[in-house]
């Protein structure tokens, strides 16, 4: 299985797949309405307001593993309209850790972080960008949205 054929659920229940993005330049992150970084959200949608037409998107993937989001799709995705203005794609709670955890980050936590670290996520907000090429970064939670080392990568793997 390549990333391409990871089908996924958007946040109101329609199913897609990871490769309807595989032309653009991606990041996906782990959100949670009430985490301590769910300001990030505001550099994401900045993000995805300044690349977003020229190949690149945000996707966004609440998780409660860390016990910190709302009950139910409808609430996230009113939470995430109303508070931070979000425009860029987001998907039905994911487990992103453990036997259960979703193909998706199955294979995205493969991939080490820039100390060489893989494996589990280690909690909300963690972010991966992937090129079009297919090569996967990984970037910690602690690390902005809009860090010199993620905007460089996107810019970089952007069209000119």
């Amino acid at each position: 299985m390549t990333l391409n054929d990871i089908a996924l659920t958007t946040i109101k229940g329609d199913e897609t797949s990871f490769g309807a993005y595989s032309d653009k330049v991606i990041l996906v992150v782990n959100v949670a309405s009430r985490c301590g970084l769910a300001p990030q959200y505001e550099k994401l949608e900045q993000l995805q307001k300044t690349y977003g037409d020229r190949g690149f998107t945000v996707l966004g993937f609440p998780s409660n593993q860390f016990l910190q989001e709302l009950s139910s799709e409808e609430k996230i995705a009113e939470y995430c309209s109303a508070t931070w203005g979000v425009t860029f794609p987001m998907f039905e709670k994911t487990k992103v850790n453990g036997k259960s955890a979703h193909p998706l980050y199955t294979e995205l936590t493969k991939t080490p972080d820039a100390s060489g670290k893989a494996g589990k996520v280690s909690w909300n907000f963690e972010k991966f960008v992937i090129t079009p090429s297919g090569e996967v970064h990984r970037f910690r939670p602690t690390t902005e949205p809009d860090a010199p080392e993620i905007v460089g990568l996107i810019e970089s793997s952007l069209p000119a």
